[in-house]
């Protein structure tokens, strides 16, 4: 029996390994693995919200072993420390407990067919300081970490009067800073029903920094536009064509020598995937570590190994590589899913293309801007308001039916909605 092992449980690769227990391991006809270093998933766009406390990682995150159990896979606690593609042979780290007592040894798995799908992590493009004094929003751990430290200073604020001011400084104008800056207000102004009295608002100060001509560069103009004007509005200060070139104890150092003071920043510029990645012998990689692979997905120099998400560098026609979405991860997973069983059956492998849908920003509750590419014509059509936030919460509806079935996900989504009424609107420890 063939052992198909993914590595990495976000949104392409568990909406892939949960079609591969439907399609194999049910019926028997494979042994399907998921590796992950996280016990839990929560769907990668709404980490800004874990972080802010806006999301509880306890209710709203999948189990992932729970979730293996009714899908027909198995799943394997673990980092991915090396590949050996010719000996189809991976390696997984050691696990050790909270005091260093060693859990489980180093590990070996072999496969038959792999799929990497190790997303990926901030890149700091090696700035002195950044991984010493910077929070990052890679996973779950990342953002509750960032979220016990922003509610300590709520408490420092609204214990120290009027005057004494939160200063945020978050480098990188991308959809992450973007929505987390809007997220840090809202939070704020919540506060004040949670034994804050003295919190609001007008007593965050937000510093947006980035690098190049506008915020979200990678959305049309009119959508960056938008979202400035909603940002400034609020009060973020943006700092455009503005390169922090070090991280201290209290802000950054820009190339212009000027000093940005924070209380709290965090990193959220740029992308790579896991450094680990570059050093596999026999993969061709990109300079941000992502892997190369032929318009099938499957790797540059071995069939049976696909690659999806954030760390695939898929060439388009243009030239340009596919960007790190999650809808692209979505569209990928779907395409591997459909490969891996045409290589069961001795067919041949479809090519992927990817279909760009359009791009949503979701200002907390102030405002949602974005745009949607017809089906009808090659023109986007802009949106805003609820019509914007109706199709960016149907994202994440479509995730959950993904990975769990329509009858569960109703039933999932019905529960999340009793639970903004009956509990809390804010993680509060």
């Amino acid at each position: 029996m063939k052992k198909i092992v993914v590595v990495g449980g976000g949104a392409g690769g568990l909406e892939l390994v949960t079609k591969l227990g439907k399609t194999f391991g049910k019926k028997r006809q494979a042994e399907v693995v998921l590796i992950d270093r996280s016990q839990t998933h929560i769907w990668k766009p709404l980490l800004h919200e874990v972080a802010t406390g806006s999301l509880d990682i306890n209710n709203d995150g999948l189990n992932y072993r729970a979730h293996a159990a009714k899908h027909h896979y198995q799943f394997q606690l673990g980092t991915l420390i090396n590949v050996d593609p010719k000996e189809r042979v991976l390696t997984l780290a050691a696990i050790d407990d909270d005091k260093g007592h060693q859990v489980l040894p180093e590990r070996h798995l072999s496969y038959d067919i792999l799929v990497m799908a190790v997303g990926s992590v901030s890149n700091d493009f090696g700035t002195p300081g950044v991984a010493e004094h910077c929070y990052f929003l890679d996973s779950h751990r990342q953002a509750e970490r960032f979220q016990q430290a922003l509610l300590q200073q709520f408490l420092r604020v609204n214990q120290e009067g009027a005057d004494s001011k939160l200063k945020l400084a978050i480098v990188g104008g991308g959809a992450t800073g973007v929505e987390l800056s809007a997220e840090l207000f809202h939070v704020a102004e919540l506060m004040k029903s949670y034994g804050m009295p003295d919190m609001s608002g007008k007593r965050v100060q937000v510093q947006l920094i980035e690098a190049g001509e506008r915020i979200l560069p990678a959305l049309p103009e009119r959508i960056a536009g938008l979202a400035s004007k909603e940002l400034q509005h609020l009060g973020v200060h943006i700092s455009e064509k503005t390169r922090v070139v070090r991280a201290f104890d209290g802000g950054f150092q820009t190339a212009e020598e000027e000093t940005i003071d924070a209380h709290l920043m965090i990193w959220a510029a740029g992308v790579k995937a896991p450094d680990f990645v570059a050093n596999i012998e026999g993969f061709e990689t990109t300079r941000n570590n992502q892997i190369l692979v032929k318009n099938t997905l499957q790797a540059t120099e071995f069939d049976n190994v696909y690659v999806i998400g954030d760390c695939c560098a898929c060439k388009q026609a243009d030239g340009s590589f596919v960007p790190p979405r999650a809808q692209s991860a979505h569209q990928m997973a779907s395409l591997v899913f459909t490969n891996i069983k045409a290589s069961f059956l001795g067919e041949t492998q479809k090519e992927y293309t990817y279909k760009d849908y359009g791009s949503l920003v979701n200002l907390s509750r102030y405002s949602t801007v974005g745009s949607l590419m017809g089906n009808l014509s090659s023109r986007s059509m802009f949106i805003e308001g609820r019509l914007a936030r109706f199709v960016y919460v149907s994202l994440y509806r479509l995730h959950l039916i993904a990975i769990h079935g329509w009858f569960k996900a109703t039933i999932i989504m019905a529960a999340q909605k009793v639970g903004k009424v009956v509990k809390p609107k804010l993680k509060l420890h």
